[in-house]
C-alpha cells in the first residue's frame, strides 16, 4: 500500500470517516460501501484477475491488508459506539434508590372487610366466637334443618342458585354454619357466622353475592329479652352513639317469635337486621333438647350496615372496584 498513493489516500479518508461516524446505523452504511456487493474494495478485488501474475499478487496482498485493517477499525468504532449508547441509557435511566418514593399510596382494607372486622370485634367482646362454613351447601343444611321443607313458600324468598345436579346450591344465608355448629357442639353455644351468601337479586340495594353476619346463642333459659339487650348494645357500639331501636314482629321459618329490627335514622326508621327465638324444630333437627335449651338467632347484611356507617347510597359501588371510591376509606 505504500507504493500506491491512491490506495493510501483512500485508506486515510475511510479512517477519518470511521472516526467521525456518530451512530451504528451510519457505521453499517459505511461498511456496506466498502465491502458490499458493489463496495469499493469489492470492486478492486474483482479487478485483480485482469492484472499480470506478479502485479496481481502484490496488488492482492495490499488490498487484503487494507481490508483487514479497515474491518478492525470498523469493529473498534462499533464497540465504542455501543459503549457510548449504553452509557447514555444508563445516565438517562439511572435510579437513585436513596430518594423517597414518588406517587406511592397506602393500601387499606375494603370497606366491607372493615365492617366485617368491626362486627367480629364488637361481638367478640360480648363473648361470641366467629365460625366459618362451606359456601356450597346441601339442601338439608340450607333449608330442611332450618324448618324450611321443600313445599315451604319461604323458599321462594331465597331465590336460590343451584349447582351441579340440583342437589347442591350456593348458600342463601350463613345459617347452615349455625346448624353444623349445633350438630358438633353441645350448648352453651354463642357464635357469629360471617361470610358470603348468594341470591338471584341485583339492584341498587341488592347484589347476587353479598355478605352476612348471623349470630346464634343457645343455652338454658335464653329469652327474647336477652336478644333485645344484646342487639341494642351491639347497634349502639357499632354506630358509636345511643341507637334507638324498634323490634317489629316478622316471620322467619327458623325462629318463633321473629322480628325485624329498625333503627331511627334521622326522621326515618330503617330496617337493619332480622332476629328471633330459635324455633324448637331447628333445635330438634340438630339433636338439641328444646325442652331444656332455648336460644336466639339474628342475621344482618354487612353491606347495609356499611352503607349506613359510611354514607354510601348505592350498594353496587362496593363491587365496582373504582379506586376513586375505595381511596376514601384509607
Amino acid at each position: 500500500m505504500q507504493t500506491d498513493p491512491a490506495l493510501k489516500d483512500f485508506a486515510d479518508q475511510v479512517r477519518e470517516q470511521i472516526a467521525r461516524t456518530a451512530d451504528t446505523r451510519a457505521l453499517e452504511a459505511l461498511r456496506v460501501q466498502l465491502f458490499g456487493r458493489r463496495g469499493k474494495l469489492t470492486e478492486w478485488l474483482k479487478q485483480l484477475g485482469k492484472l499480470p501474475p506478479q502485479a496481481r499478487r502484490e496488488r492482492g496482498e495490499t488490498l487484503n491488508h487494507l481490508r483487514d485493517e479497515l474491518t478492525a477499525a470498523l469493529q473498534t468504532r462499533a464497540t465504542a459506539l455501543a459503549q457510548a449508547e449504553l452509557e447514555r441509557r444508563l445516565a438517562a435511566e439511572r435510579l437513585d434508590v436513596t430518594l423517597p418514593g414518588r406517587g406511592e399510596s397506602t393500601g387499606s382494607l375494603h370497606p366491607v372487610s372493615r365492617t366485617i372486622r368491626r362486627i367480629e370485634r364488637l361481638f367478640g367482646a360480648m363473648g361470641f366466637a366467629a365460625v366459618a362454613g362451606p359456601e356450597i351447601e346441601d339442601d338439608w343444611h340450607n333449608f330442611e334443618a332450618l324448618n324450611i321443607p321443600a313445599w315451604h313458600p319461604a323458599r321462594a324468598m331465597q331465590d336460590t342458585f343451584y349447582v351441579l345436579d340440583g342437589r347442591r346450591l350456593l348458600r342463601t344465608h350463613t345459617s347452615p354454619v349455625q346448624v353444623r355448629t349445633m350438630q358438633r357442639q353441645a350448648p352453651p353455644i354463642r357464635i357469629i357466622c360471617p361470610g358470603r351468601v348468594y341470591r338471584r337479586d341485583f339492584d341498587r340495594t341488592h347484589s347476587p353475592m353479598f355478605h352476612q353476619v348471623e349470630g346464634l346463642y343457645v343455652a338454658e333459659d335464653v329469652s327474647l329479652a336477652d336478644l333485645k339487650y344484646d342487639l341494642q348494645r351491639f347497634l349502639s357500639l357499632f354506630f358509636e352513639r345511643e341507637v334507638e331501636a324498634m323490634f317489629r314482629p316478622s316471620y322467619f321459618p327458623f325462629v318463633e317469635p321473629g322480628a325485624d329490627v329498625h333503627i331511627r335514622w334521622g326522621e326515618r326508621w330503617l330496617e337493619v337486621l332480622g332476629c328471633g327465638v330459635v324455633h324448637p324444630n331447628v333445635l330438634q333437627a340438630v339433636g338439641i333438647d328444646p325442652q331444656r335449651y332455648s336460644g336466639y338467632a339474628f342475621g344482618m347484611g354487612v353491606e347495609r350496615l356499611a352503607m349506613l356507617r359510611y354514607g354510601v347510597d348505592d350498594l353496587r359501588r362496593f363491587f365496582d372496584n373504582d379506586l376513586r371510591f375505595l381511596e376514601q376509606f384509607v
